[in-house]
């Protein structure tokens, strides 16, 4: 405006009929009337700022918006001036907040948090409060500037501790998805606890899903890696780290690439969309295995913490059959335990074979002479057995002698 005359640079009246509202979720509105009494010489200009003399501005308009987690109390002031320069004086400042969130803070879920995947859903997780019942049924809402209307999200789910909800978000991916935000509000359907907000920006909080590796090969003692990465996304906006693991040095390598490119007559003719790298120093003569994982990074987005998942794992080089090992480990400890069952069932007989017995000179004497003093015996018995018989027949003669003599 350039020089101002002592009457412009006197400080005007305060505005009036200063409001707040809030659209869909989280969008609060305040409105105001121009000041009575304003200097008709006076171009009109209004100065606000948040708490804390927070994001400071200086407009013609009667309105300012803002999106912002209703979980506690903001509140704008507003002054008017007749300059766009700051450091004049304005009027007096008008306050007017929101009203204070309602119910105990205690009950109001913690750990909101809300991840965009592969730019197709969105996955909300969160605690209950402290002050709340096991039992609480929660409800999420939720609300961006594509959508006509505030929706509710259906599949709730619990994780362990932690309760969740996806919703489908397909609609944002245009040039201009880096403006939007999308408002969430969790409560309770019966209102027994403080409803908990949050805006997430679609710049942050995006996890890809994993990429999809297509080839493996080598040449000239490097391995060249080939894969294909998730729907949604431009190459450019994404980083890799490709892990390779060695079957021989029984190591992880892992190596981060901010730009993919091959220049390989290998790869000409290829699908569009795939992206290679070259991993130098790879053994060809041994098991390698690969696994990609990729993250959105600052060209594009605002956050580069969140990794996917890490993509399938294909190998190449000498594929060692592990079936013959695995059986031999198996095998192994059945047949020692046989061993040791047959050993300790011959192992009398082993000692006997090892270690054979010294023989007794006395045992084998008896043994030669035991059939003649067997033979010697029964003929002792023989005679006996005839003198006691011819006894017998002597007496009976000598009886019968006696008997004809006394006749």
């Amino acid at each position: 405006c350039g020089l101002l005359s002592p009457q412009l640079a006197e400080t005007q009246p305060p505005v009036t009929n200063l409001s707040v509202s809030v659209e869909n979720l989280c969008t609060v509105i305040w409105t105001w009337d121009p000041p009575e009494g304003a200097s008709p010489n006076c171009t009109l200009r209004y100065f606000s700022h948040f708490d804390n003399k927070q994001d400071k501005k200086i407009a013609p308009e009667t309105h300012r918006s803002k999106e912002v987690p209703l979980n506690e109390r903001i509140c704008l002031q507003v002054g008017s001036q007749c300059s766009t320069n700051e450091s004049d004086n304005p009027s007096i400042l008008v306050e007017k907040c929101t009203p204070p969130p309602e119910g105990d803070p205690e009950s109001a879920v913690t750990e909101l948090q809300c991840v965009w995947h592969n730019l197709s859903y969105m996955k909300c997780t969160w605690l209950p409060g402290r002050n709340t019942s096991p039992d609480t049924n929660y409800t999420l809402y939720y609300w961006h500037s594509s959508l006509g209307k505030i929706l509710q999200c259906e599949d709730i789910y619990r994780e362990g501790q932690h309760i969740g909800c996806s919703f489908a978000l397909t609609n944002l991916k245009d040039s201009s998805f880096e403006q939007h935000s999308v408002q969430i509000v969790v409560k309770d359907n019966a209102g027994k606890i403080r409803p908990s907000f949050n805006i997430v920006p679609l710049t942050s909080h995006v996890k890809p899903d994993p990429p999809h590796i297509k080839r493996l090969f080598f040449q000239n003692g490097n391995l060249y890696v080939q894969w294909k990465n998730p729907q949604n996304f431009y190459s450019r906006c994404l980083s890799y780290q490709v892990e390779v693991n060695n079957s021989q040095t029984e190591t992880n390598d892992i190596f981060y690439v901010e730009e993919a490119k091959c220049q390989n007559s290998e790869f000409e003719g290829n699908l569009e969309g795939t992206i290679c790298f070259m991993v130098p120093g790879v053994l060809p003569d041994t098991l390698n295995t690969v696994r990609i994982r990729v993250r959105t990074n600052k060209l594009c987005y605002e956050d580069d913490k969140l990794w996917s998942n890490w993509s399938q794992a294909m190998s190449i080089g000498e594929n060692t059959d592990p079936t013959f090992y695995i059986t031999m480990l198996l095998a192994t400890p059945v047949i020692v335990a046989g061993a040791i069952i047959v050993l300790l069932l011959y192992l009398k007989r082993l000692k006997i074979i090892i270690f054979p017995p010294i023989p007794d000179p006395g045992k084998i004497f008896k043994e030669m002479f035991g059939d003649q003093n067997d033979d010697t015996l029964h003929w002792r018995k023989y005679d006996i057995y005839e003198k006691q018989t011819k006894e017998e027949t002597d007496s009976v003669v000598l009886i019968e002698n006696l008997k004809k003599a006394s006749q």
